[in-house]
Parts: C-alpha cells; structure tokens; sequence
C-alpha cells in the first residue's frame, strides 16, 4: 500500500515526522482529534501531509492545556480557537489564584513553625469567600464599635472596609489569614472595644485626651525624633517632650487611653488592615507609643 500511495504515512512514519510518541498519536487518533485518513490492505492507520499540520495544531493546543474534547470541537468547526481561549484563561485565573493562596500559607506555615492543626485552620481562612470573609468582620465590627456614644465615629468604623482583594498577593493573604485569627479572638475584642470607649467622645464633649495619639501621626514622629537622639523616657528632656505635646491636660487620662491601646493590639490592627487592603502603611510605632507610655508613668510618679 505505502508504495502504491508513498504519500500516506503509517503512524510510525508520523511519529517519527512529528517528534512524538506512537502511543500519544494512537490515542489522539481513538479520541478523533487525528483521525487516519486511510487504512492500509492490513488495516494499518494512514495519515497524510494535512495529518502532519493536524498533529501540530493538536500539540499547541494541548501545550496551552486545552483538553483534547476542546480541541475536537475546535477541529470539528464547533467553536472557535479564541472562544475555547477566553474560557481558559478564566480557569487559568482562577488556578494561579488557589496557587497564590496555597503558596501563602505554606509560606505562613513555613515562618510560624505551625502545627497541622493551625495549618489546617489557616488554610480554611485563607479559602473562605468574600461573603464569609465579609461576616467575619461585620461581627468583629458590630460588638467593637456597636453602641459606641458618637454616632458619626460608630458609622464610620461601620463602613470602613476591609476586604481582601480578587487576585491577592501573597502578602495580602497571609495579612488577612492574621487578621482573620486576630479578629476572632474574643480577648482582643474586649480589649479593642475598651480602648474604642476611652477614645470615644462624649456626646456635646470634644475628643477624650489622650485620643489623638491614635489618630495624629505627628505625635509619633515627634517621639521617634527624640527616641532617636537617645533621650530616655524618664528624664528631664522626656518631660519637656510631655510638656509640648499635651499641655496641661490630664496626663493620667491620656495614659490610661495609650495603655489601653498598646494592651488591646491597635496598632499591630492598623498596620494588618493596611496590608490586607494592599495600602502602604505607616512604620510601627509600637516602640514609640511605649516610650511615651513609660514617660508618662516616669512624670506621674515625679
């Protein structure tokens, strides 16, 4: 038959012509993505040039991770090449996103040393969806900032949104698998809302003292300067600092707001709900506000 047809190929010839395997091009063949276009007196599959073209169409197609349904249909004139595209780039998007997760929690797994039991809760975090990642927070913000006595503070903190963008980086997603532990933790609630309520202010009242260290970043600054020229919190320079900064206000008041502040985390909160959100933050300033709660208690007792 070859050499009364030598045009046609056996399925080894193909093989051989097209660099692969006679077992892939066989089951291309039974699949009906490479169907032989003759078969020999012996009943041998015989392929021919438009074959060799074929097979290469095939080969791309499947290297792009199309399976070999799609690209029958795409042979068969049933789709188009670009419809059975688009349908797998959202199937790739949505995988490179489970693999960014993946890769984020071993990551997180990996820096704690954790156990298969964290593991195993980290990784539901990191997986739950927007609608359940939403709930959480909602029922973290309702019992902190819930009742609070300034209604226009109580609705702001209501609308803050903290959500976890739809392609996250791994950052964002080992920030929110923190977050999502931290917000949870009942103790860290009653401590947040404590710390709420001291730097709440009374309805006809201007702002608590002691409140605006949380909210103006100039205070940290100011303490980061000195802390950076060596000026010890119970010194005479620490105390010209207090004066500066807070007057002659109820400097026990603002102690008690910064001591209930460090206890309850709001800083290490900040800093996590920035980096869920994928904003840059401002530096930790937990080693100045405990300088300044050291100076403070330096002055009280002077």
């Amino acid at each position: 038959m070859d050499d009364e047809r030598p045009e046609l190929l056996t399925i080894g010839r193909l093989a051989h012509r097209t660099g692969l395997s006679v077992r892939t091009l066989r089951f291309w063949s039974d699949e009906g993505a490479v169907p032989p276009v003759d078969r020999s007196a012996g009943g041998y599959r015989l392929y021919d040039a438009e074959s060799v073209a074929r097979v290469e169409l095939v080969r791309t197609l499947r290297e792009l991770g199309l399976g070999l349904d799609d690209v029958c249909r795409v042979l068969s004139g049933r789709t188009t090449v670009a419809e059975v595209a688009d349908a797998h780039v959202a199937a790739l998007d949505a995988q490179i996103r489970s693999l960014k997760v993946s890769r984020a929690v071993l990551s997180t797994v990996a820096k704690r040393g954790s156990t298969v039991e964290e593991t195993a809760l980290m990784n539901r975090l990191a997986r739950l969806s927007a609608a359940e990642r939403k709930q959480i927070i909602d029922e973290f913000k309702e019992e902190v900032f819930g009742g609070l006595g300034d209604p226009r503070l109580r609705d702001r903190m209501r609308t803050f949104s903290i959500e976890l963008a739809d392609d996250p980086t791994p950052e964002q997603v080992d920030a929110w698998i923190e977050l999502a532990e931290l917000v949870r933790d009942p103790g860290f609630r009653a401590r947040l809302r404590t710390w709420m309520e001291l730097n709440t202010p009374v309805p006809g009242q201007g702002l608590p003292r002691g409140a605006s260290i949380w909210w103006a970043r100039q205070i940290v600054q100011t303490v980061a300067e000195v802390r950076k020229g060596g000026v010890a919190p119970e010194g005479p320079t620490a105390a010209e600092v207090l004066s500066e900064l807070f007057g002659d206000a109820d400097r026990a008041a603002v102690l008690r707001s910064l001591e209930a502040g460090i206890e309850a985390g709001a800083e290490k909160y900040r800093r996590l709900v920035a980096r869920v959100r994928g904003q840059e933050s401002s530096p930790d300033a937990t080693e100045e506000l405990e300088w300044l709660a050291r100076a403070l208690r330096a002055a009280g007792q002077a």
